[in-house]
């Protein structure tokens, strides 16, 4: 009988109780501020980061997984009769994580050959950010649990971060001018004309797709681009940052519109934050025409 595991990164935004819930490895990114390194969901949740990243004038940085953590991780699963790993990094045009996972499974199956043929790792390059891929991976912890095989899991999952888009905004543009996303010029210029960027994310690209003049006009920007592209009765999902009211304010203004309500919500964590700032809402959801 198949024995599944699901693995992914901190950058997927799945909750520590989901985390739980559902038996998912979530691997933690190192943080560094300054001379000092905080592991994230071990030394902070996301609302001491979000005040960690108000207080601290630098630039924060991310550590990648490396080939070394991930060969130890397939060793260990390997070790427990474990036949099939799921494997889902963060977006491998921001990180070098998903090529040390496959770098580490290739050393793994050097070191041990006898592990070929009965046991198998599908390392999945999510493409995105988020619940770009913490969305279907807690869709694969269920499907486990009916019994389907890991190579359906897998290609499951691989359709959907093909196929999945993000509409996301930033309400202040500090952090993206600290981290260098927007340069300086450009940024002070926005904050002063009080415009938000819309940021389409998909297929490891993310580029602004519009602008809009005021916090007021974001959700009613982001509902129109989203009404637009979803596959109709498709799942969706917001993704929110330390304010939970414009995370709730989208959620009704979709439901409204499309009639049902998100299939949930992901609250970003150090990895966007760092670059987006805590103050973000966006929806994610499969779209018609990527």
């Amino acid at each position: 009988m198949a024995k599944i595991k699901l693995i992914t990164d901190a950058a997927s935004d799945i909750s520590p109780e989901n985390e739980k819930k559902l038996d998912i490895r979530v691997i933690p990114f190192k943080v560094a501020m300054g001379d000092k390194s905080y592991t994230s969901g071990v030394d902070f949740d996301n609302e001491k980061f979000y005040q960690m990243l108000d207080d601290y004038n630098g630039i924060p940085t991310t550590s990648q997984i490396t080939v070394f953590d991930y060969e130890e991780i397939f060793k260990e699963y390997y070790d427990k009769g474990y036949s099939d790993i799921i494997n889902v990094t963060i977006n491998s045009e921001g990180s070098a994580t998903y090529n040390n996972a496959c770098m580490a499974a290739d050393n793994f199956f050097e070191s041990c050959p006898e592990a070929k043929g009965k046991f198998n790792i599908y390392n999945i390059d999510s493409e995105g950010y988020t619940g770009t891929y913490g969305w279907p991976l807690m869709q694969a912890a269920e499907k486990i649990k009916k019994g389907i095989p890991a190579d359906e899991i897998a290609a499951y999952i691989q359709d959907w971060v093909k196929n999945c888009v993000i509409y996301f905004a930033m309400y202040t543009l500090k952090y993206a001018r600290k981290s260098g996303r927007i340069p300086s010029a450009a940024a002070f210029v926005g904050e002063v004309m009080g415009l938000r960027p819309v940021m389409r994310i998909h297929d490891h690209q993310i580029k602004t797709h519009t602008k809009v003049r005021g916090d007021k006009a974001v959700i009613p920007k982001i509902l129109d681009l989203t009404c637009d592209e979803i596959i109709p009765q498709t799942p969706y999902c917001i993704v929110y940052g330390k304010d939970e009211r414009v995370r709730d304010e989208l959620a009704e203004a979709m439901t409204k519109k499309l009639g049902y309500p998100p299939a949930d919500s992901f609250q970003i964590g150090a990895a966007i934050a760092i670059n987006a700032g805590p103050q973000v809402v966006g929806v994610i959801f499969k779209s018609s025409k990527p």
